[in-house]
């Protein structure tokens, strides 16, 4: 039988980081750098974000073969849903392998000792979703004819705060790129207004504990975004060039404001996949007598969202929902995430701070969250959606 060393041939830079440990990637250190892995960064230009761990570190379990991992990957809680079955991955096993291979070199995981936590988040989380998106992008560009210019499959990841969805994001870009498909990542973050803009948003809105700083609906320049959005879908030629916009959030004492153009990273067409995440897109407007139950200051914020469909969810032509059991979950991952900052000797927010400032997000996740899972998010398609649910140590389930 084939072992695992059959792929010893692949490879691609890495950084060191450990998907075992409860606080992976929520620690500063484990963030890589242009220095230290800048392939990495150079079309993605942000910094890599906390990614989390699915479960305490286990013992590491030898992988010897390829037909035990063919038996892992298939007892997989995502693969019923996503559509493989144990066929379907015994055709195709070469790519499962070479997917995990990769990212096991990313994350600089040695392949043949995986914990079952590591082995996890590889083969029954990024892998499987990988490969569905890469069935998504095949899907779309048969519909065109030879020489027609094919705009890019924007795949829409929406997931809250803390979920590990920014980490998705760059796993399935990274194999995107490593696979000869050029792809763009933007976030909802990039679309943040100005600082001089929020500060008029502010004073429009005294007292609104919602809209003082950056984060609900009516914080973003929607016609920024659309126009970002219309030109990525048309950067199908070869040549054509275009710079993704990026949000500095530590600008102005942590308040935040749009970077620099000059510190914008370009991205050079055909662009073949767009990967579009953020912690309310999908969220649709509800009647007033049901936000102001939550929380009355979710009205003027219920209104501004009435926009955001035709600025955000109209161009996703796929959908990946991330959900969760309770939005309080939302508090306490990020309370891991300031704690292992703080461990690690850097500034971080002290519990009450975290508390002030997730308290600003969870009445929107309380009120918009069980539409989005029941519904699904505006305009999607049930054949073109996935939503994986994931329990308080963010394991797919």
């Amino acid at each position: 039988m084939r072992t695992l060393s059959a792929l010893s041939h692949l490879s691609c830079p890495s950084f060191n980081l450990n998907l075992s440990n409860p606080f992976f990637f929520s620690s500063p250190l484990a963030v890589p750098t242009a220095r230290t892995c800048p392939c990495i960064l150079s079309t993605s230009g942000r910094a890599i974000p906390p990614a989390h761990s699915i479960s305490p570190s286990s013992s590491p379990a030898v992988v010897s073969s390829v037909g035990d991992l063919f038996e892992f990957i298939c007892s997989g809680p995502l693969m019923q849903k996503l559509g493989f079955g144990s066929d379907k991955v015994a055709e195709s096993i070469d790519r499962w392998l070479e997917c995990g291979s990769l990212l096991c070199r990313l994350f600089r995981i040695d392949e043949f000792r995986q914990s079952t936590a590591e082995k996890a988040r590889i083969y029954h989380f990024y892998v499987p979703l990988f490969i569905w998106c890469e069935n998504e992008v095949l899907s779309h560009r048969s519909k065109y004819n030879e020489g027609d210019e094919i705009p890019p499959l924007v795949i829409g990841v929406s997931a809250p705060q803390g979920s590990g969805k920014t980490t998705l994001v760059f796993a399935l870009d990274y194999l995107f790129r490593r696979s000869n498909v050029t792809s763009a990542t933007l976030s909802i973050d990039d679309f943040y207004l100005t600082a001089e803009e929020q500060a008029k948003l502010r004073s429009q809105n005294p007292g609104n504990a919602l809209l003082e700083y950056r984060g609900n609906a009516g914080s973003h320049d929607l016609q920024f975004s659309v126009q970002t959005l219309e030109s990525l879908r048309k950067t199908t030629k070869k040549g054509m060039k275009m710079k993704l916009p990026r949000y500095d959030k530590s600008a102005y004492g942590g308040r935040g404001d749009r970077a620099d153009p000059s510190a914008w990273p370009e991205v050079e067409g055909p662009l073949e996949v767009v990967l579009f995440e953020g912690w309310m897109l999908g969220f649709k407007p509800l009647p007033n007598d049901v936000v102001k139950a939550v929380d009355p200051q979710l009205e003027i914020v219920n209104k501004n969202l009435e926009a955001y469909s035709d600025a955000w969810d109209k161009f996703i032509d796929s959908w990946i929902v991330i959900k969760i059991k309770d939005p309080s979950c939302v508090s306490e991952w990020r309370l891991q995430a300031e704690v292992a900052m703080r461990n690690d000797g850097k500034d971080g927010m002290s519990d009450e701070e975290v508390m002030d400032f997730v308290s600003r997000y969870l009445p929107a996740y309380k009120a918009y969250l069980p539409t989005l899972y029941s519904e699904g998010p505006n305009g999607s398609k049930p054949d073109r959606l996935v939503v994986i649910d994931i329990d308080e140590g963010r394991n797919p389930i």
